[in-house]
Protein backbone atom coordinates (compact mmCIF):
# COMPACT_ATOMS: atom_id res chain seq x y z
CA UNK A 1 0.00 0.00 0.00
CA UNK A 2 1.55 3.38 -1.00
CA UNK A 3 2.02 6.54 0.93
CA UNK A 4 -1.34 8.58 1.43
CA UNK A 5 -0.75 11.70 -0.56
CA UNK A 6 -2.02 15.42 0.72
CA UNK A 7 -1.66 18.03 -1.26
CA UNK A 8 -1.27 21.61 0.23
CA UNK A 9 -3.09 23.93 -1.81
CA UNK A 10 -2.36 27.79 -0.57
CA UNK A 11 -0.50 31.59 -0.96
CA UNK A 12 2.54 32.58 0.93
CA UNK A 13 1.46 31.63 4.09
CA UNK A 14 1.61 27.90 2.54
CA UNK A 15 4.88 28.55 0.71
CA UNK A 16 6.60 30.07 4.00
CA UNK A 17 7.28 33.42 3.33
CA UNK A 18 9.65 34.69 6.40
CA UNK A 19 7.95 38.01 7.25
CA UNK A 20 11.36 39.10 8.94
CA UNK A 21 14.10 38.29 6.08
CA UNK A 22 11.42 38.02 3.45
CA UNK A 23 12.77 35.19 2.05
CA UNK A 24 11.42 31.51 1.96
CA UNK A 25 11.46 29.52 5.29
CA UNK A 26 13.26 26.38 5.36
CA UNK A 27 11.70 22.74 5.19
CA UNK A 28 10.95 22.26 8.08
CA UNK A 29 9.49 25.73 9.25
CA UNK A 30 6.54 25.41 6.93
CA UNK A 31 3.48 24.47 8.18
CA UNK A 32 3.66 21.72 5.23
CA UNK A 33 6.85 20.54 6.97
CA UNK A 34 5.42 20.64 10.35
CA UNK A 35 2.72 18.39 9.23
CA UNK A 36 4.92 15.98 7.33
CA UNK A 37 7.22 15.43 10.35
CA UNK A 38 3.77 14.69 12.73
CA UNK A 39 2.37 12.75 10.40
CA UNK A 40 5.11 10.25 9.51
CA UNK A 41 6.71 7.98 6.72
CA UNK A 42 3.35 6.36 5.62
CA UNK A 43 2.40 10.29 3.97
CA UNK A 44 3.37 12.60 1.44
CA UNK A 45 2.88 15.92 1.44
CA UNK A 46 3.10 17.85 -1.34
CA UNK A 47 3.28 21.76 -1.21
CA UNK A 48 1.17 23.61 -3.72
CA UNK A 49 1.80 27.39 -1.95
CA UNK A 50 2.56 30.36 -4.31
CA UNK A 51 3.14 34.02 -3.26
CA UNK A 52 0.24 35.80 -4.18
CA UNK A 53 -2.34 33.25 -5.18
CA UNK A 54 -6.16 34.73 -4.76
CA UNK A 55 -9.02 32.65 -4.90
CA UNK A 56 -10.60 33.13 -8.17
CA UNK A 57 -9.55 36.49 -9.02
CA UNK A 58 -7.42 37.71 -12.21
CA UNK A 59 -4.54 40.20 -10.96
CA UNK A 60 -3.16 42.57 -13.69
CA UNK A 61 -0.48 43.69 -11.73
CA UNK A 62 1.08 40.57 -10.41
CA UNK A 63 0.43 37.85 -13.03
CA UNK A 64 -0.98 34.36 -12.60
CA UNK A 65 -2.30 34.27 -9.45
CA UNK A 66 -5.79 32.97 -9.81
CA UNK A 67 -6.08 30.30 -8.02
CA UNK A 68 -9.39 28.79 -9.81
CA UNK A 69 -7.97 28.76 -13.30
CA UNK A 70 -4.63 26.18 -11.69
CA UNK A 71 -6.62 24.05 -9.12
CA UNK A 72 -8.04 21.02 -11.31
CA UNK A 73 -5.17 20.81 -13.32
CA UNK A 74 -2.85 20.89 -10.01
CA UNK A 75 -5.35 18.47 -8.45
CA UNK A 76 -4.84 16.22 -12.32
CA UNK A 77 -1.19 16.35 -11.92
CA UNK A 78 -0.52 15.55 -8.30
CA UNK A 79 -3.24 12.74 -8.01
CA UNK A 80 -3.86 10.08 -6.50
CA UNK A 81 -4.95 12.40 -3.62
CA UNK A 82 -6.23 10.93 -0.08
CA UNK A 83 -6.39 14.86 1.18
CA UNK A 84 -6.64 18.30 -0.11
CA UNK A 85 -5.65 21.27 2.40
CA UNK A 86 -6.92 24.56 0.77
CA UNK A 87 -5.88 27.82 2.72
CA UNK A 88 -6.52 30.67 0.82
CA UNK A 89 -8.34 34.23 1.05
CA UNK A 90 -5.54 36.49 2.77
CA UNK A 91 -4.72 38.09 -1.00
CA UNK A 92 -8.22 38.83 -1.81
CA UNK A 93 -8.32 40.96 1.29
CA UNK A 94 -5.92 43.92 -0.70
CA UNK A 95 -6.95 47.08 -0.93
CA UNK A 96 -7.54 47.11 -4.82
CA UNK A 97 -9.68 44.50 -4.64
CA UNK A 98 -12.24 46.07 -2.14
CA UNK A 99 -13.83 42.82 -1.52
CA UNK A 100 -16.50 42.09 1.44
CA UNK A 101 -16.06 39.57 3.77
CA UNK A 102 -19.51 37.96 1.27
CA UNK A 103 -17.68 38.41 -1.52
CA UNK A 104 -14.44 36.35 -0.82
CA UNK A 105 -17.35 33.51 0.73
CA UNK A 106 -18.65 34.05 -3.11
CA UNK A 107 -15.43 33.21 -4.42
CA UNK A 108 -14.55 30.04 -2.32
CA UNK A 109 -17.69 28.96 -2.89
CA UNK A 110 -16.85 28.68 -6.76
CA UNK A 111 -13.73 27.31 -5.84
CA UNK A 112 -15.54 24.28 -3.95
CA UNK A 113 -17.96 23.63 -6.18
CA UNK A 114 -15.14 22.65 -8.87
CA UNK A 115 -12.98 20.88 -6.75
CA UNK A 116 -15.68 18.99 -5.19
CA UNK A 117 -17.62 18.29 -8.47
CA UNK A 118 -14.02 17.24 -9.74
CA UNK A 119 -13.89 15.42 -7.10
CA UNK A 120 -16.94 13.52 -7.18
CA UNK A 121 -17.13 13.00 -11.13
CA UNK A 122 -13.32 11.84 -12.12
CA UNK A 123 -11.72 11.03 -8.28
CA UNK A 124 -14.94 8.73 -7.37
CA UNK A 125 -15.29 11.46 -4.06
CA UNK A 126 -12.23 10.01 -3.02
CA UNK A 127 -10.54 12.50 -1.64
CA UNK A 128 -10.86 14.34 1.25
CA UNK A 129 -10.93 18.51 1.78
CA UNK A 130 -9.83 20.31 4.42
CA UNK A 131 -10.89 23.81 4.24
CA UNK A 132 -9.13 26.34 6.61
CA UNK A 133 -10.07 30.19 7.14
CA UNK A 134 -7.19 32.07 6.99
CA UNK A 135 -5.98 34.37 10.32
CA UNK A 136 -6.76 37.60 10.90
CA UNK A 137 -4.66 39.32 8.49
CA UNK A 138 -3.37 43.57 9.45
CA UNK A 139 -4.33 43.17 13.25
CA UNK A 140 -1.14 44.32 13.83
CA UNK A 141 1.95 45.42 11.76
CA UNK A 142 0.70 48.91 11.25
CA UNK A 143 2.93 50.83 9.15
CA UNK A 144 4.86 47.81 7.67
CA UNK A 145 5.84 47.61 3.85
CA UNK A 146 2.60 45.56 3.42
CA UNK A 147 0.03 48.14 5.34
CA UNK A 148 -0.70 50.24 2.25
CA UNK A 149 -1.34 47.18 0.02
CA UNK A 150 -3.92 45.52 2.43
CA UNK A 151 -5.56 49.09 4.23
CA UNK A 152 -5.10 47.14 7.42
CA UNK A 153 -8.15 48.27 9.18
CA UNK A 154 -10.36 47.31 6.67
CA UNK A 155 -9.23 43.72 5.97
CA UNK A 156 -8.52 42.46 9.50
CA UNK A 157 -12.44 43.64 10.03
CA UNK A 158 -13.35 41.76 6.92
CA UNK A 159 -11.17 38.71 7.68
CA UNK A 160 -12.37 38.45 10.99
CA UNK A 161 -15.49 37.63 9.38
CA UNK A 162 -13.78 34.67 6.82
CA UNK A 163 -13.82 31.52 9.49
CA UNK A 164 -18.06 32.04 9.72
CA UNK A 165 -18.15 31.96 5.98
CA UNK A 166 -15.92 29.36 5.47
CA UNK A 167 -17.25 27.08 8.37
CA UNK A 168 -20.99 27.67 6.15
CA UNK A 169 -19.55 26.42 3.12
CA UNK A 170 -17.22 23.90 4.48
CA UNK A 171 -21.11 22.01 5.49
CA UNK A 172 -22.38 22.57 2.50
CA UNK A 173 -19.35 20.71 0.23
CA UNK A 174 -18.56 18.07 2.73
CA UNK A 175 -15.61 19.28 4.07
CA UNK A 176 -13.58 19.86 7.20
CA UNK A 177 -13.35 22.77 8.83
CA UNK A 178 -10.28 24.47 10.54
CA UNK A 179 -10.41 28.47 11.94
CA UNK A 180 -6.67 29.47 11.32
CA UNK A 181 -7.05 32.44 13.52
CA UNK A 182 -7.64 30.26 16.44
CA UNK A 183 -4.48 28.33 16.43
CA UNK A 184 -1.94 31.32 14.78
CA UNK A 185 -1.31 34.71 14.19
CA UNK A 186 0.44 36.96 12.14
CA UNK A 187 3.90 38.73 12.80
CA UNK A 188 3.66 42.10 13.65
CA UNK A 189 6.58 42.80 11.23
CA UNK A 190 4.62 42.79 8.35
CA UNK A 191 1.09 42.49 9.28
CA UNK A 192 0.38 39.30 6.48
CA UNK A 193 2.48 36.58 7.39
CA UNK A 194 3.50 33.94 9.88
CA UNK A 195 6.47 33.68 11.50
CA UNK A 196 8.11 30.48 12.23
CA UNK A 197 6.96 29.78 15.40
CA UNK A 198 3.36 30.25 14.24
CA UNK A 199 3.90 27.98 11.19
CA UNK A 200 4.58 25.51 13.49
CA UNK A 201 1.14 26.15 15.67
CA UNK A 202 -0.59 25.71 12.60
CA UNK A 203 0.81 23.15 11.04
CA UNK A 204 0.34 21.22 14.53
CA UNK A 205 -3.38 22.54 15.02
CA UNK A 206 -3.86 20.89 11.17
CA UNK A 207 -2.26 17.55 12.03
CA UNK A 208 -4.91 17.39 15.44
CA UNK A 209 -7.55 18.18 13.45
CA UNK A 210 -6.92 15.69 10.81
CA UNK A 211 -6.09 13.06 13.97
CA UNK A 212 -9.69 14.44 15.61
CA UNK A 213 -11.25 13.62 12.00
CA UNK A 214 -10.21 9.97 11.67
CA UNK A 215 -7.57 10.98 8.83
CA UNK A 216 -4.43 9.64 10.05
Amino acid sequence: MGKKRVLCFGDSLTWGFDPYKKVRMEDGDRWTGVLQKHLGSDYLVIEEGHNGRTIATDDPAEGEKNGLKYVIPCIESQSPLDLMIILLGANDLKRKFQYTSMDIAGEMQIFLEKVQSHNRFRMEDSMKVLLISPPIIGACGEGSWLSDCFDFERCSKVSLELSNWYKQLSEMYGCMFLDAAKVCAVSSADGVHLDIKNQRYLGEAVYRKLKDEGFC
